[in-house]
Order: C-alpha cells, then sequence, then structure tokens
C-alpha cells in the first residue's frame, strides 16, 4: 500500500487564510449589519494598468501569428525581463545583480517554500513572530520541524519576536542558526527595516556561514529613501542573501502569477562532504527540470 508524507500530519489546521476566510463568512452571515474589517488575505482591489493589459493583448495576438508565437519559454525566464528587471529594479537603487541571478516564477510564496528543496534537513531554521505561515507550513511539510506545542510553535523552529516591545525589529538571535527567513516590509505587522539592521543581520550571516531568505515582496510601498528596498542594498549581503519579489503588489499580479527570485552567484553553501557549493547551480538546476 502507497504511503504518505507525515510531516503533513503535524499541520494542527487548514492553511490560514482560507481559515480566516471561513470565519469570516460564518460571522457575517450571523451578522450582517456589522461592519466588519477584513484582516485575512490581501488581494487586489484595482484593475491591472494600462501598460500591463496592453502588453497582455499583444502577447495573445502574436500567438495567432506564425512567425511571433511562442511555446515552451526558458524555465529562469525570458531574457528581456531579466535584463529589464536586472537594471530598473537593482543595477539604479546600487545593487550589482546581473539577469541571469534572476529567476522568474508563477509566485513568490512558491518560491518561499519551493527554495527549500535546495537545502538539507539538518538546517537551524529562524522565523519571525508573527509571521507569514507559508515559512513555517512549508518547512513542517518538508520534514523540517518537531511537533507544535500548545501554543502552535513548532520543535526545532527559533522563533524570533517582532512586537511593539522590540519596535517590530528581528532581534538576531544568540544562537547559531542556519537559514533565516526576514520579510521587509514585515507581513503582517507592516515593519520596516533600516540599513543599520538589515547590516547587522547580514555580518550575523556571513559569521556563521548562514543563509537568509529576505521576503521583499511589500518593497513597492517604501517610500522613505533612506530604507532599503533590497537587501543586496547592504555590503556583503551577495555572500549570504537569496531574495523573493513579487508582482502582485506593485501591478496588482495576484492572479496572473508573476514574480522572481534573486540567487548570487557568489553565494555557497555546504555539501554532505564539507565542499562549498555555488547555490546559483543547484537552483539553476532545479527551476530546468522542475
Amino acid at each position: 500500500m502507497a504511503t504518505i508524507n507525515d510531516n503533513y500530519l503535524k499541520l494542527k489546521a487548514g492553511y490560514l487564510f482560507p481559515e480566516i476566510a471561513r470565519r469570516v463568512n460564518t460571522f457575517a452571515q450571523a451578522n450582517p449589519d456589522a461592519p466588519i474589517i477584513r484582516l485575512g488575505i490581501g488581494d487586489v482591489t484595482e484593475p491591472l494598468p494600462v501598460a500591463c493589459r496592453t502588453a497582455m493583448t499583444t502577447a495573445i495576438a502574436d500567438m495567432g501569428d506564425r512567425d511571433k508565437f511562442k511555446g515552451y519559454g526558458p524555465e529562469q525566464g525570458y531574457a528581456w525581463l531579466r535584463e529589464a528587471i536586472a537594471t530598473n529594479d537593482f543595477q539604479a537603487r546600487g545593487c550589482a545583480i546581473e539577469p541571469d541571478e534572476i529567476f522568474i516564477s508563477d509566485g513568490s510564496k512558491c518560491d518561499c517554500g519551493n527554495i527549500l528543496d535546495i537545502f538539507g534537513h539538518d538546517n537551524t531554521i529562524a522565523v519571525t513572530d508573527p509571521v507569514y505561515p507559508v515559512y513555517v507550513d512549508t518547512n513542517v511539510m518538508a520534514g523540517n520541524t518537531g511537533d507544535a506545542n500548545d501554543k502552535g510553535e513548532y520543535g526545532g523552529l527559533v522563533y524570533l519576536p517582532i512586537t511593539a516591545e522590540n519596535d517590530f525589529t528581528a532581534q538576531i538571535p544568540s544562537q547559531k542558526v542556519d537559514l533565516i527567513y526576514l520579510c521587509f516590509p514585515n507581513n503582517p505587522t507592516g515593519a520596516t527595516a533600516t540599513r543599520a539592521h538589515l547590516q547587522a543581520w547580514v555580518d550575523y550571516a556571513k559569521a556563521h556561514g548562514s543563509i537568509i531568505f529576505f521576503d521583499a515582496a511589500y518593497e513597492a510601498f517604501i517610500t522613505d529613501p533612506s530604507l532599503p528596498r533590497s537587501i543586496y542594498e547592504i555590503e556583503g549581503a551577495r555572500d549570504c542573501a537569496i531574495e523573493f519579489r513579487s508582482f502582485s503588489k506593485n501591478a496588482g499580479f495576484t492572479g496572473t502569477r508573476c514574480a522572481l527570485t534573486v540567487v548570487p552567484k557568489t553565494l555557497t553553501a555546504k555539501a554532505a562532504d564539507g565542499s562549498d557549493v555555488e547555490l546559483w547551480k543547484l537552483w539553476n538546476r532545479r527551476q530546468s527540470t522542475k
């Protein structure tokens, strides 16, 4: 008989956002006149911009033209898109990111979980608390945690509180951790990180051989020019950080599913034999065979 992945049994409930939606709908039905402030999944409220709609319309028309239609695209994303992202989103802000270090995907939510495919199961993993649930749930399903306690905290994870008491900053742990999930502007608190704060994290990661998973899905909401919008604005980040970005926030792309992950070629981790392995090569291979 076929067997299951028992790690799924550790999940105490369904995915957080559908559960919130079910509870809200139940309350709304019982209280039809109640004004409800919804704090569940944040969907878009505006239609796609003209530039996006025009490009989509042109692309659809091209699919009916024998000289222009396209089949399978490059696994890592079209070169013209990667080049535009490198130039406008990174190099324009002083980040030394090249087009071939950018990987186009069908959503940063997917990549935040898929990135675990290229890492081992013996890493100590740190997550902020509160946290975007995908970070925790994917590690649970991958077998990187123990069971949950009465507070819903999973064994094997290092929780980093983000509260009013610490000004909603992720405090650097006293112990060594290997993989670190950071999200700034933060989901769900909305807090941002200063250059000094991110520099401290980069310095910690480099000192301990750690990898930072930097979720920059909300970078477009930063208006203060003194705040970094990419972790690669921080010195040394190319040697210790992978960045995830999404088009769902700045272009309303929640339904069309388009995002990107940046894996610098200078980024390495240890293989079982103790040798250094370039993570860019592993992610490139993973994307080519997914």
